[in-house]
């Protein structure tokens, strides 16, 4: 599935509204001079209003799919289109914004 990289100044959110922040960037692959992220890169979520009571909120979320014919250092990209999964709530992780230039598969 092709894509839009991220980076690691994307706008991403859980389904609750929470913002997303990658935990570690990609030192390699620079795009308009901001560090991308790679797929099996977890972000730290803050500020979900989802409630305690129902499960919530959400903590962290992981990209289930990334690249799959560009890597680097052997591992996938993190792009727009691929689905994503925050826990302890299951709901999906959202990339709403992203850098435009570079599309990869």
């Amino acid at each position: 599935m092709p894509g839009f990289l991220l980076t690691q100044t994307a706008s991403v959110a859980c389904a609750h509204q929470g913002r997303g922040t990658p935990t570690t960037v990609n030192p390699r692959v620079k795009l308009g001079g901001t560090a991308s992220i790679q797929q099996v890169t977890p972000y730290a979520v803050a500020g979900c209003p989802y409630l305690p009571a129902s499960g919530g909120p959400c903590v962290t979320g992981l990209w289930t799919t990334g690249t799959t014919r560009v890597t680097s250092m052997g591992m996938p990209l993190a792009i727009m289109a691929a689905p994503g999964t925050c826990a302890p709530t299951g709901v999906p992780l959202l990339a709403t914004a992203t850098q435009t230039r570079v599309r990869a598969t």
